[in-house]
Parts: structure tokens; sequence; C-alpha cells
């Protein structure tokens, strides 16, 4: 069985850092593409980043790009998302999303989701 497990959230003021990591059981990173989205209260869940099975390749909304990094760590089938400069308007639940699959797709079909980590940056 896939089960993600995700942590790392925090309270955090502007400008400030945050480490969030996503642990994957019943499976290896080589056979899926893993995102990390997030949805803030009364918004739409968004995509904030992707990494590639195929390749190590990356992804990255407009809106985090020069400040979140992610990264995957094979041996503990872990993928991490490196956030700084935080914002405010990056306040949100944070969820990790595995899918089937050697790319990064466009839409994201029936993937196995974690459960979410807060994420609140202060001003």
């Amino acid at each position: 069985e896939v089960q993600l497990v995700e942590s790392g959230g925090d309270l955090v003021q502007a400008g400030g850092s945050l480490r969030l990591s996503c642990a994957a059981s019943g499976f290896t990173l080589d056979d899926y593409a893993i995102g990390w989205f997030r949805q803030a209260p009364g918004k739409e869940r968004e995509g904030v980043s992707c990494i590639a099975s195929s390749d190590g390749s990356t992804y990255y909304a407009d809106s985090v790009k020069g400040r979140f990094t992610i990264s995957s760590d094979n041996a503990k089938n872990t993928v991490n998302l490196q956030m700084s400069a935080l914002k405010p308007e990056d306040t949100a639940i944070y969820y990790c999303a595995a899918q089937y699959g050697s790319n990064c797709p466009r839409e994201w079909k029936n993937p196995y989701w974690g459960q979410g980590t807060q994420v609140t940056v202060s001003s």
C-alpha cells in the first residue's frame, strides 16, 4: 500500500524558512512523479512544485519559483520542499501527491495524497 507522511509544517515569520518532507512507503521514487500542492482557506488547491521520476526534472509555480526548492532522497524514499523567503500568502495546508509515471503530469489523475501539513507565515 502506498503511504505518504508529511511533516515540517510550522508557524514562522515572514522571511523565514521551512523544510517540508514527504516520506513515502510502498513504492519507489523511480516509479512516481511527486508533487507538492497547497490550499488556503477559501481558495482552490494549487500546484506548487513537482519532481519527475525519469530524470529528476523539477517544476515550480511562478509564485514560488526562486524561493522553493524540491528534491528527492531515494535512499529514504523521501521528497523535500525547502521553502525560503516565506510570505504571508504562502500560508496554506501543504500536501504531497504521488502519481505513477515518469514525468510530472499536466493533469493529476487519482494520485495518492498525504495528510497535509499546516504552514502559517505571520507578518
